[in-house]
């Protein structure tokens, strides 16, 4: 059994996860559904023989320390690849989340309008999170390359591991990978605000010092574009508040008001009128009224005006969610099971 022969396979199942186990057939997973593909098992030499095709030897040499790797696979032409190696049973288990080589378009992922308005900022935080696998990476590369086609600007992404690959157009891209060109993502960016840049991508937000130092990008007059692994606009603040020591939070709500511009925050559903997934989608816009609210620690306040201001693009996320159910994309089970109040969608949609 090739590895390839079971890359192709997923591919033509359009499978976004593929994984690799030794002592059970190759199992992917298809508009969020697993299923094992009809293979026989792999054995322990297999699984140990596709590691190594796909890890270069640093990579391999990260798993001999620490029994587990991220990296990136590319089959030239095909596909990329992000690779979690890992050991379970003794035996090397690989996880596979599928990157499809071509940036979609940001019309062709069934978004809100107001998300192609933010390609348009200037300056300050734009904010993409949810879940794993929720299409945050493809959001933000969406994003990128709208501005690439756009502008003559300097775009620096911060990745582990570099996902899409993006070909400068109009502007200069740069890809820092974790591990291969930098060793954290907050010395990455420490480095990046001396390359001129003007557009800044850090794959996420996950410590006190990266978060500390995108936002002072923000505030000196970047683009900054992050991930957060955040369900809604109001977590999402009140996440990046809660990094920092209870001395320093007034001062970081008031840094987070000046600088925030907007907070994504996507759901996929598994659509029931073609095959295929689509977003449900919070979107907040930083308004005065918003960023007195984060100045105020008064976030709790933030659903409130989301709904009043639909107008201007803001969305929550159950008026999303009930959006695409009136709209027949998506069950009503799914609707309430996903939803941040399924007891009241679940009256809405039963009107």
């Amino acid at each position: 059994m090739q590895l390839e022969e079971i890359l192709r396979l997923a591919d033509e199942m359009d499978a976004s996860d593929i994984h690799l186990v030794a002592g059970q057939p190759p199992t992917v997973r298809v508009h969020q559904v697993i299923q094992p593909l009809d293979l026989p098992d792999l054995d322990g030499d297999q699984a140990w023989a596709m590691f190594r095709q796909m890890a270069s030897k640093e990579a391999q040499r990260i798993f001999d320390d620490s029994k587990d790797a991220d990296f990136s696979f590319q089959i030239e032409g095909f596909a990329r690849y992000r690779v979690n190696a890992h050991m379970q049973g003794g035996q090397v288990g690989m996880a596979l989340r599928t990157i499809k080589t071509q940036v979609p378009p940001l019309e062709k992922l069934s978004l809100p309008e107001v998300i192609a308005r933010l390609t348009y900022l200037p300056r300050g935080l734009v904010l993409v999170t949810g879940d794993t696998g929720s299409g945050k990476s493809t959001t933000l590369a969406a994003m990128i390359d709208a501005m690439n086609q756009r502008y003559a600007k300097h775009i620096i992404t911060l990745e582990d591991p570099v996902e899409y690959q993006f070909e400068s157009k109009r502007c200069l891209i740069e890809q820092r990978e974790l591990g291969r060109d930098m060793p954290t993502f907050s010395s990455g960016l420490k480095h990046a605000l001396r390359q001129d840049p003007d557009i800044i991508l850090v794959g996420e937000m996950r410590d006190l010092e990266t978060t500390a130092l995108a936002i002072s990008a923000a505030e000196t007059g970047h683009l900054v574009l992050s991930t957060l692994h955040t369900v809604n606009a109001s977590q999402t603040v009140e996440r990046i508040v809660d990094m920092y020591p209870a001395g320093q939070q007034n001062q970081i709500r008031a840094m987070l008001a000046g600088t925030l511009q907007a907070v994504v925050s996507q759901t996929l559903f598994t659509r029931k009128d073609q095959p295929g997934m689509i977003p449900a989608v919070e979107t907040l816009l930083a308004t005065p009224a918003v960023r007195n609210l984060i100045r105020e620690a008064r976030t709790f306040e933030i659903p409130n005006v989301i709904e009043t201001n639909r107008a201007m693009g803001m969305c929550s996320l159950d008026t999303s969610i009930s959006e695409l159910y009136f709209n027949g994309h998506i069950g009503k089970e799914d609707a309430i099971a996903q939803a941040v109040h399924p007891d009241k969608l679940s009256r809405l949609l039963a009107a």
